[in-house]
């Protein structure tokens, strides 16, 4: 289920960074300034390493952040719920991505496959 998630978290995420990048699969409708290249890019980049499973603790742990800052910088100042300012996936992909930072890619990840089993880059289930 470690892997699942990782699968489809990265995949979804990595879809927001094509959007803001490439306008695939529609136009980002925002505007972020100047920081919708490297947000396109963390999203992009980072998403396709989580996906699949290659160095999913440091992109986990970079994407993390990025969500926290975005939800400080444009969903907070709005409202202090996440419901009224929007930044319902921000949050989930801030924690999601946090806790694969800490647990690494799993079982079905090329950390595995590369590192072997039982190494710190795959995490539990790894064996």
């Amino acid at each position: 289920m470690l892997s699942l998630l990782r699968f489809v978290a990265g995949l979804c995420f990595m879809e927001h960074g094509l959007s803001k990048l490439f306008g695939i699969p529609v136009a980002f409708s925002g505007h972020v300034g100047g920081l919708l290249l490297p947000a396109g890019l963390i999203e992009s980049i980072g998403g396709l390493l989580v996906c699949i499973g290659l160095l999913t603790r440091p992109a986990a742990f970079i994407m993390s952040g990025e969500m926290a800052l975005g939800y400080f910088m444009f969903h907070a100042p709005k409202s202090p719920f996440p419901l009224v300012n929007g930044g319902d996936a921000a949050v989930l992909y801030c924690f999601i991505f946090l806790y694969l930072a800490f647990v690494g890619g799993g079982a079905w990840s090329l950390d595995r496959l590369i590192a072997g089993p039982g190494a710190w880059l795959a995490g539990p289930g790894a064996t």
